[in-house]
């Protein structure tokens, strides 16, 4: 228990010691017009230099997220196959596998994993 609030102090107090130096350290820069603007040869950009983000990509980033870490939850069902009692193990693979199949149909019917609408 002593290890335990030791790490705990120590890593608050680490914490606070960065951000300190941080706001010590940080200089603030003035913005200026030319910062700000986008830099093309020296030319004013003809169009906006900021295109808008595709909500469509970024949900369909999520999913793949989601079930990337879904597939490391199978790969360690696959090595304890020999160790485990089997029946447990079947009704485990089958409960995670028809997860996600369920979740992947929904996401399917909802129009979520369609990229031209």
């Amino acid at each position: 228990m002593f290890k335990l609030m030791l790490m705990l102090m120590s890593s608050i107090v680490f914490s606070l010691i960065l951000m300190t130096l941080y706001q010590l350290i940080y200089k603030k820069m003035m913005m200026e017009r030319n910062k700000m603007t986008p830099f093309e040869c020296g030319f004013d950009p003809k169009s906006s230099s900021r295109i808008p983000f595709s909500t469509q990509f970024f949900l369909i980033g999520i999913l793949f997220l989601i079930f990337d870490v879904e597939m490391v939850m199978i790969l360690p069902m696959i090595v304890t196959l020999k160790k485990s009692n089997m029946l447990l193990w079947t009704m485990s693979s089958l409960i995670l596998m028809s997860t996600l199949i369920l979740g992947l149909y929904y996401e399917w019917k909802n129009g979520v994993i369609e990229w031209i609408n």
